[in-house]
């Protein structure tokens, strides 16, 4: 009869984790979740700037098609969307010019599309405003910075 209860309390004991053997564990989580978390978190904003600069080529690309078909750059608050539904005021559109709708920024904001450009006048000056939502500041990725950049 002893050898039967020794046997059941020995296998209450080994069936479980004791509360320090689970504290170590989320200890030891915890220290590896502080060294890997950072290391990742630069990778998001570098990302969403590197789908800006994707993004602001093929508009390029389509505002240049665009031009060859029209003799000029889409003007006017519509803007960018010319590319995607005919204006009323424009021969020879051949469009639309993008396959899908035209998309906000990685950041949730319009694109701002200017014709003609502040710094590109013969042609149209195309951005977005980055993570501060704000124009004219250093996180600014544009079409005037990526030129600049292939010329080199």
């Amino acid at each position: 009869m002893r050898t039967n209860r020794n046997q059941t309390a020995a296998r209450r004991r080994s069936g479980g984790f004791t509360l320090i053997e689970l504290l170590l564990v989320l200890v030891i989580l915890g220290i590896l979740a502080g060294i890997v978390v950072p290391k990742f978190a630069g990778k998001t904003e570098m990302a969403r700037q590197t789908a800006a600069v994707s993004q602001i080529a093929t508009f390029s690309t389509a505002l240049d098609t665009y031009e060859v078909d029209t003799g000029r750059y889409p003007r006017g608050k519509n803007g960018l969307l010319d590319l995607v539904t005919m204006p009323r005021d424009v021969q020879n559109w051949h469009g639309p010019y993008m396959q899908k709708d035209i998309p906000k920024d990685p950041w949730g904001n319009d694109y701002v599309y200017e014709c003609p450009g502040k710094h590109n006048p013969s042609g149209y000056d195309l951005y977005s405003m980055g993570p501060d939502g704000r124009a004219g500041t250093e996180d600014d990725v544009t079409n005037w910075q990526q030129a600049n950049q292939q010329k080199r």
